[in-house]
């Protein structure tokens, strides 16, 4: 392991050790605070943009598999651990950490007190950073910072969406759902807008019998209309996805007319911010977001789940002029889960595909596939 040298906008700079790939790169630093499912997380589009610093002291001892990534490559900008093991003991393990975050040119830093930079975020909230096993000076590192972009300037969705539409054919655990056959399935076809979709939605949509199809992120509304009048859709999904909803104006203005045309929508994450603002109710960020897979959040019957967060704007609290509140995080009160007045079109901000996290919320899908169906 070579030295890594870190710089944070506070003016904090920091010396610690790499492993992964290595370079100089800027990023938002965050805290995830799961204790299991390292690789479904670095995996998680929408992680791209940010450092993750894991609460979770131990990192790398469980190593990598095939099954376990939720999308086709890490999007994270780097991870910060406190222990690194780069000998792994698991069944399913196929290699290590270190070997996939190379593959990917993800940084990795260890050998750090994540409990300090945990403490930093939450009492500082979001910083920018930068790190570098190039670079040991921390003025130059300053003035690179400086000098970038910070993430809400920057359309990430480009990125990481599907350059191609596709079928997803597979329900949970990579099975192939034996119910998948398109000659029946034409009033169960629904359509997921890919803003930076996890392999484990799609699994769970799969699962409760609806056919998949995915298309990119850019799109045309009018297209999807005529297929719902055609009879050729039964709904549409709105997917999770990277960094500030505010930028992207012109998904937004389709989405608008996706409203307007009486078609179920269902949307998890920045789809379920998406859709605020198409209805007039612009997001906030939160000081250092909900990234975990511990967070209480009450559901309309008032019983208490627990669920799996990522996210760091939140949608605001005047849209229940036009909306019902269905879940609300038990942490800070924040809003979790809408129902819109008179519409066929619901969403949550926390992730019930749960990919690593509980499994409580997983009957979202199913009220999405009845109602699709």
């Amino acid at each position: 392991m070579q030295k890594v040298y870190i710089y944070i906008e506070n003016g904090i700079f920091l010396e610690a050790k790499s492993f992964g790939a290595k370079g100089t790169v800027v990023g938002e630093i965050v805290f995830n605070t799961s204790l299991t499912g390292y690789q479904e997380i670095i995996t998680d589009p929408s992680y791209a943009g940010q450092f993750i610093t894991f609460t979770m002291p131990e990192i790398g001892n469980v190593g990598v598999n095939d099954d376990d990534m939720e999308s086709s490559q890490v999007h994270c900008k780097g991870i910060f651990v406190r222990n690194y093991h780069h000998e792994y003991s698991n069944f399913r393990a196929k290699n290590s950490l270190d070997t996939l975050l190379k593959k990917h040119n993800t940084l990795g830093i260890c050998d750090i007190d994540t409990r300090y930079l945990t403490k930093m975020i939450r009492q500082e909230g979001a910083l920018m950073m930068i790190a570098s096993t190039q670079i040991d000076n921390m003025e130059e590192l300053k003035l690179l910072l400086d000098s970038s972009p910070r993430i809400e300037d920057i359309n990430y969705i480009k990125e990481v969406s599907t350059k191609k539409t596709y079928i997803h054919k597979f329900g949970t655990w990579n099975y192939e759902c034996l119910s998948y056959n398109k000659a029946i399935m034409s009033d169960k076809k629904i359509i997921v807008i890919d803003f930076g979709v996890k392999r484990n939605i799609l699994n769970e949509l799969v699962q409760v019998g609806l056919e998949v199809e995915v298309i990119p992120s850019v799109f045309k509304a009018s297209d999807l209309i005529s297929k719902f009048k055609n009879k050729e859709i039964g709904g549409i999904f709105i997917s999770n996805g990277p960094g500030d909803p505010l930028i992207l104006k012109e998904e937004v203005e389709e989405i608008k007319k996706l409203i307007n045309a009486s078609i179920p929508i269902f949307a998890i994450c920045l789809g379920h911010q998406i859709l605020s603002i198409a209805h007039g109710y612009d997001t906030y960020k939160l000081k250092f977001g909900q990234h975990g897979g511990n967070h209480p959040v009450a559901n309309a019957d008032n019983l208490v789940e627990i669920t799996a967060q990522n996210h760091n704007y939140n949608v605001p609290d005047d849209i229940v002029k036009i909306a019902s509140i269905t879940h609300k995080n038990l942490f800070d009160n924040t809003i979790e889960g809408l129902k819109y007045r008179n519409k066929d079109i619901f969403s949550v901000q926390h992730h019930p595909e749960a990919s690593p996290g509980p499994h409580e919320s997983k009957y979202i899908f199913a009220d999405f596939g009845k109602l699709v169906k």
